[in-house]
């Protein structure tokens, strides 16, 4: 059994953000896959099966700094492994249209990440990060990860968060460092 979870804020009025995005790409595997969520800990949960195996969708529903605590809940009640967990979440130091998986490590300052290793005790999980760029220099990051995406950026969103969704496909089927090989690039 796996985890895959995207990180987000709730509510209408944060749909369509920058922090959004790993909301964006689960909804997009719930789409391919007919996924039916419902409410659970604290959270939206639904499931599907690929290669014989069980895989969780899950968005939390509390606010990003606090997404560990229903990624928790849902692990401890499941008894699934940290090692068996991937985290989507936007990243600010890749560019718009990038994606990068990563193995393990440090939070990089991502509130929602340092929530999910604080509350796990571990930070022993797959991550996919997906760019969304730095913001302008008038702009603090904590509005500019809170602005949606404009112009040609709605785009570039659309076409990265379909091909994080294939990124995720590959690594089911295969192992993360085939995804790793063809997506980090």
């Amino acid at each position: 059994m796996k985890v895959i979870a995207g990180l987000g804020n709730p509510g209408e009025k944060y749909d369509s953000t920058r922090h959004n995005i790993g909301f964006m790409v689960i909804s997009e595997l719930a789409d391919r896959f007919k996924v039916n969520s419902s409410y659970k800990f604290d959270g939206l949960v639904g499931d599907f099966f690929f290669g014989g195996e069980k895989i969780i969708l899950f968005q939390p529903m509390k606010y990003m700094n606090t997404s560990g605590q229903p990624i928790f809940k849902l692990m401890d009640y499941f008894q699934i492994e940290p090692d068996d967990l991937l985290v989507i979440h936007d990243d600010l130091d890749l560019e718009l249209g990038r994606m990068r998986f990563k193995q393990n490590g440090g939070s990089g300052g991502h509130n929602g990440i340092k929530s999910i290793i604080n509350n796990l005790g571990t930070n022993e999980f797959k991550r996919l990060k997906i760019g969304i760029g730095r913001p302008p220099e008038n702009l603090p990051v904590p509005d500019f990860v809170l602005t949606t995406f404009q112009g040609e950026e709605k785009d570039i969103s659309k076409r990265v968060v379909k091909e994080a969704a294939s990124a995720v496909e590959l690594m089911l089927k295969e192992n993360i460092t085939k995804a790793m090989n063809k997506y980090n690039g």
